[in-house]
C-alpha cells in the first residue's frame, strides 16, 4: 500500500507541475518577444529583403546585419498612416463591403442590410 501512495503522489506532483507549465505558457503568449517571419510566399518581398542584405553587408568591418537589424531599424520609422495601411491591407473584400455598410448606416442613420445596401449602391 506504501508504494501506491508513492505513485500517486508522483502522479500529483506530475499534474501539479503541468497545470504550472500551462498556466506560464499563457503568460507568455501575451509577452511574445520571438517572431517568425514566413515569405516563402511572398516572393517579392524576400528577393527586396536579400537583396537589401546583400547590400549592406558588402562592408569590410562589422559583424554581419541580419534580418533582425533591418527590423529593428525600420519598426520605429512606421508612421500612424504606414499602420492605417498594414490595416487596411488586413481587410477582405467582404470586410471592405462590411465597413461601407456600417458607414453608410451610421452616416445616413439607417439600418440597411447588406442586400439593400449593394441594391442601392449598384443602382439595380
Amino acid at each position: 500500500m506504501n508504494e501506491e501512495n508513492k505513485d500517486s503522489n508522483e502522479v500529483r506532483k506530475k499534474e501539479k507541475k503541468k497545470r504550472e507549465n500551462s498556466q506560464e505558457e499563457v503568460h507568455n503568449e501575451s509577452q511574445q518577444n520571438k517572431f517568425f517571419v514566413d515569405l516563402r510566399y511572398e516572393k517579392e518581398v524576400l528577393e527586396q529583403i536579400m537583396h537589401i542584405l546583400k547590400e549592406v553587408n558588402n562592408k569590410s568591418y562589422g559583424r554581419e546585419i541580419t534580418f533582425k537589424d533591418l527590423a529593428v531599424y525600420a519598426v520605429p520609422k512606421l508612421l500612424p498612416k504606414d499602420l492605417e495601411k498594414i490595416q487596411e491591407s488586413s481587410l477582405t473584400e467582404m470586410e471592405r463591403v462590411q465597413r461601407l455598410l456600417d458607414e453608410h448606416n451610421e452616416k445616413h442613420k439607417t439600418n440597411l442590410s447588406l442586400g439593400e445596401f449593394l441594391v442601392k449602391k449598384l443602382n439595380i
